[in-house]
């Protein structure tokens, strides 16, 4: 059965903590930065202090975005939200509360991109890729592509998603498949030099 090209960031598959905020840690997102984070996306350190959205230009990352907290000025009211919108707060002050997920030994499932992923790729690292995230569900986009050697890629492939069979994403031999990951280059586990994790 052909998998569907449905990505949806990187989803929390297994962790040194435990449901429901697997170590999740506090950053904080510019109130002035226009460009929308998406639940599952990964998220990059800035020189200001603050995170943003990944690209696919990517070397290292902060973590996977979780959700945030912020006052909104179109609702007059501190909002909880999956994904960081790209506006609706009016200064610094409070500051918007990133959630993201940075734990080192911390694994996720995410889509591979128009070229199926095999048993061969595990053990590369591997690209990302931004996608188009979904405003309606705060979704993310992501998928990764572009298995290989260069040690600075932010994710290292440890296996694939196989069950159910017959389920979406889990015919490795198709394109689209899912395929399960950890970091590789991060913050906290830089240049595929880190512990090898789970």
């Amino acid at each position: 059965m052909a998998n569907t090209n449905a990505p949806f960031g990187f989803r929390q598959y297994r962790g040194t903590g435990s449901a429901p905020t697997f170590e999740q840690t506090v950053r904080n997102i510019a109130y002035n930065n226009g460009t929308a984070i998406y639940f599952g996306d990964a998220v990059v350190p800035l020189n200001t202090g603050y995170i943003g959205q990944a690209t696919a230009s990517t070397v290292q990352l902060a973590g996977i975005f979780v959700g945030c907290k912020y006052l909104s000025t179109s609702q007059k009211r501190t909002v909880w939200s999956n994904y960081w919108p790209g506006a609706d707060v009016a200064s610094t002050a409070p500051k918007v509360e990133a959630y993201i997920i940075d734990d080192p030994n911390a694994q996720f499932v995410a889509q591979a991109g128009g070229t199926a992923i095999g048993f061969a790729d595990i053990g590369a690292n591997i690209q990302l890729n931004v996608g188009t995230g979904n405003a309606a569900t705060g979704i993310s986009g992501m998928y990764v592509e572009s298995a290989g050697t260069t040690n600075t890629l932010p994710f290292r492939i440890v296996g694939m998603v196989e069950d159910p069979p017959g389920a979406n994403g889990t015919d490795i031999a198709s394109a689209y498949n899912h395929v399960i990951v950890r970091f590789n280059n991060t913050s906290t586990r830089a240049n595929g030099a880190g512990p090898d994790g789970i």
